[in-house]
């Protein structure tokens, strides 16, 4: 049975034993059943004490969570994972963050934005671990590493995911997964926006593609443009752009690399020195010239000449 205080437990000992309401879970809960205690169900616990009172058992499921946390914590840190973490308090050093039912500490230092503790509250953040020690019960998390990567894997032409922040009339600005960037106007859709409102509010979510990345000055430009099936779709139906997106950004892919096979073998027709051969790179060819090679000894020098200019035929 269950009260305001905790759940009473049949063990099949002697004695009673009693689970209480800060013992039901690692998370802070006010009563037993937000912790998914009710009458009936079966679950093991850990033995932490004795009420001298009436000497009943007092259990614990905290503690077996609690390990169970330290051991997950461990593994993500091996496995050199992004996690998020909720702002739940912080102080002149940083903000605390609970994960995976842990608090963690960030310090300033590890935030990639100028925000305040108070800014940050409630807030969820993208972290790494930095260090995971259970004995000292010390939890170091890091929002700029996290970023860093995140950052990294945000390549030319992907599609993200992203929430609409605020609104400029030039644009607006997506967060794509704790980044901000820019949706410039003119690269919302092929037809004029003359008013964003019209086609964003804030807290749209919608899907994007990476157009350009700039690392050092931390700038990362958007389109949806370049998503739209037919001219205008942003504006008309912006659904269909979303479920055609990767569908749209890898045709887009194509394109680009296309365009750039095409630069390279056109750098490479000027650049015999590169060493690379005709047969081999550039396809079969059908040659003239004599085994033994040419005879070079009759070609003038590249700086004599009679004084008169050839002309150039093309």
């Amino acid at each position: 049975m269950t009260d305001n205080n905790g759940a009473l437990v049949d063990i099949t000992a002697k004695s009673s034993a009693y689970l209480p309401v800060q013992e039901a879970s690692i998370h802070r809960i006010k009563r037993v059943e937000e912790a998914g205690i009710v009458p009936g169900m079966r679950e093991e616990f850990v033995i932490i004490g004795e009420n001298e009172a009436d000497d009943s058992l007092i259990l614990s499921l905290r503690s077996i969570q609690y390990e169970l946390a330290w051991e997950r914590c461990r593994q993500l840190q091996a496995e050199d994972v992004i996690v998020k973490g909720k702002v739940v308090g912080g102080n002149k050093g940083g903000v605390v963050a609970v994960v995976e039912g842990l608090r963690g500490f960030v310090p300033f230092s590890q935030i990639s934005s100028k925000s305040t503790a108070e800014e940050l509250l409630d807030k969820e953040l993208p972290l790494k671990f930095v260090d995971v020690e259970e004995e000292q019960s010390r939890l170091v998390l890091s929002n700029r590493k996290a970023m860093a990567d995140s950052q990294a894997q945000l390549g030319i032409g992907s599609v993200v995911a992203g929430t609409v922040q605020s609104l400029k009339p030039y644009g607006a600005f997506i967060d794509i997964g704790g980044i901000n960037g820019l949706l410039h106007v003119s690269q919302i859709s092929h037809d004029r926006v003359s008013d964003i409102s019209t086609v964003l509010q804030p807290g749209d979510t919608l899907k994007v593609m990476i157009l350009s990345h700039d690392r050092e000055r931390g700038r990362v430009s958007l389109s949806t443009k370049k998503l739209e099936p037919t001219p205008g779709d942003m504006i008309r139906n912006p659904k269909l752009v979303f479920e055609k997106a990767e569908e749209m950004a890898q045709t887009f892919r194509q394109r680009i690399a296309q365009a750039e096979a095409m630069a390279r073998a056109d750098m490479l027709r000027f650049q015999p020195e590169s060493g690379l051969t005709l047969s081999s790179d550039l396809g079969p060819h059908n040659s003239d010239l004599p085994a033994e090679g040419l005879d070079l000894s009759d070609v003038p020098p590249a700086d004599e000449s009679d004084g008169r200019k050839n002309p150039i035929e093309f």
